[in-house]
Order: C-alpha cells, then sequence, then structure tokens
C-alpha cells in the first residue's frame, strides 16, 4: 500500500527561473541515473527479495524514499520550466518540453529522450543487487555535483545539495547491508570460478600510444593473486583455457542465505541451490577429516 503526503521531503524555493536549466534537471527525472530508475530499481528489487525480509525492508525503505527526491526534483524543474507557458522567446529554447508536455513533466530525460525500463539492474540476486545500488548512488551523486556547477540560484544549489547528499547516505546503508553478508566481494552466486584461469590478468593493450600513454602495470593486474599473462599475438601463452572443466558447485555464500524468509520463498528449493549447497557441505566435511587427520 502506498499512501502520498502532499507535504515534500525537503521545500523547494528558487529565484529567477532559467529554462534552460530546468531541462538539464530532466536527466534527473526521467535519465538512466535519475530518481525513478532508482525507485523503481530498489522497489522491484525489494519485491522480489523474499529470502531476506531485513534487507528487503531496506529496499523498500529506500525505494520509497527514491518516489520523494523524484517529487522534489519535479517541483524543482516546474519552477524552472515556468516561463514555457508564459514566454514565446523561452517556449522556443524547447518544444519538445513546450509543446508535447505543455511546459511541464514527463518521462524525458535532457535530450528529450523517453524513460525505459532498460535503465534498471535487477538480477534477483541480493548481493548483486546491491552492488548495483551502491554504484547507481554514486553516479546520481555526480549527476548532482555537475548540476549544482551550472547554477548560481542559491535555493536550487540548497536543494540539490539536499539531494546530493542522500545519496550518499543510501551508499552507507547499501554498503552495510552488503557487508553484513560476511562473504567475499568474489563470491557470486551459486558456482565457483575455475582456479588458476580466475587468476589471469589479461594484458590485451600493448604498446605506446599517441597521448603519452604505453603499457603499464598496477595492483589491478597484480592484486588478490592476479598475475598478468601476455597474448599469444604478443609472444605470450595466453590464457589458460585448459583449466576450464566443467562446472564448479558449492561457492561461498556468507550468510546470504541465514536471514528470514518471506512465507513465499522457494528457499532452498530453488533450482542449482540444493546441488551447491550439498557440494559446500561436502567440501566443508572434507576439511574438517584432513584437519582431524
Amino acid at each position: 500500500m502506498y499512501h502520498h503526503v502532499k507535504k515534500l521531503m525537503y521545500t523547494v524555493n528558487i529565484g529567477e527561473p532559467d529554462v534552460r536549466f530546468g531541462n538539464m534537471l530532466l536527466e534527473q527525472f526521467g535519465g538512466a541515473n535519475g530518481e525513478l530508475a532508482a525507485a523503481m530499481q530498489y522497489t522491484i528489487q525489494g519485491w522480489n527479495c523474499v529470502d531476506d525480509i531485513g534487507r528487503r525492508d531496506l529496499l523498500m525503505d529506500i525505494g520509497t524514499e527514491e518516489l520523494s527526491h523524484l517529487e522534489i526534483v519535479g517541483a524543482l524543474i516546474r519552477m524552472h520550466l515556468k516561463p514555457l507557458k508564459t514566454n514565446r522567446e523561452a517556449a522556443e529554447a524547447d518544444p519538445l518540453v513546450t509543446i508535447a508536455g505543455g511546459g511541464g513533466l514527463n518521462l524525458f530525460d535532457s535530450m528529450g529522450n523517453a524513460w525505459t525500463s532498460t535503465y534498471l539492474k535487477i538480477t534477483g540476486e541480493l548481493d548483486v543487487d546491491l552492488r548495483s545500488n551502491i554504484a547507481a548512488e554514486a553516479r546520481a551523486k555526480i549527476v548532482y555535483e555537475r548540476l549544482i556547477d551550472h547554477t548560481q540560484d542559491p535555493g536550487t544549489i540548497d536543494t540539490l545539495q539536499f539531494l546530493m547528499t542522500r545519496e550518499i547516505t543510501h551508499m552507507k546503508a547499501f554498503q552495510a547491508a552488503l557487508d553484513s553478508l560476511e562473504k567475499s566481494p568474489f563470491s557470486v552466486g551459486l558456482l565457483k570460478p575455475t582456479p588458476g584461469i580466475v587468476d589471469e590478468y589479461f594484458n590485451g593493450s600493448t604498446g605506446d600510444g599517441s597521448e603519452g600513454d604505453s603499457d603499464m602495470r598496477g595492483p589491478w593486474s597484480s592484486s588478490f593473486g592476479l598475475r598478468p599473462v601476455e597474448s599469444e599475438m604478443n609472444g605470450g601463452k595466453g590464457l589458460s583455457v585448459g583449466d576450464i572443466d566443467g562446472k564448479i558447485d558449492g561457492e561461498d555464500r556468507g550468510k546470504q542465505d541465514d536471514a528470514q524468509k518471506a512465507t513465499t520463498s522457494a528457499a532452498d528449493e530453488a533450482i542449482g541451490f540444493n546441488a551447491s549447497a550439498k557440494k559446500a557441505t561436502g567440501t566443508a566435511k572434507r576439511g574438517a577429516k584432513r584437519q582431524a587427520s
């Protein structure tokens, strides 16, 4: 059930309307990194999250707040686009919004592209979705930061500062939810990656470039067990593709499967879960026997 309260989460006030800036603000209404996309992404993830009702509540809390943010952005846009309704010269600056939308809101980004559900990242795998959400909040934060750089209006800046700050709040909450699963950041899903080749960093871009760039090394090619591998085209052995030999069950799940579940959860009856869980249990038992011996 949803219930709308007419008072905005943050009161919006502006000085002089700026039609062109109002057009920029549409990016955070109907754009890929906007508030509607965030609200729909988190809410649908929450509806799907029947295996963890605690983190489901988190997703619903933030998804609902994002709808409130959409309302704030909408109010800010309407105020900046108001001259489209009364000033022909201003209206000519954005015919799409003026003619198709009556000088008001619609589900378009700043370039007039229609909102689409393909903006949403929903996998049904909780830790994967949480990582997507952290990235989504970071992208939105940067968009708000850039919008702030393109206005001098104090009321507009304060509104955008509020919205930008809440992105970091949500990042903290999503990160805490992810960390509390107590699993390796590289343990994803039910199947393990193939040993050997999983640690091979493929040096696929070589030579010197015209902008001063060259073949570089850094922690990205040597941390977490990674080691560089050269392409056969560059005199190397290439990736150890011979290591691949079928699937490997038993990926570490941390506490991901231990949460309180909704009554509609498929739980351990889900496809692939039993085989992986048995494999993990068997691996743990064999490890315990080796330690005992």
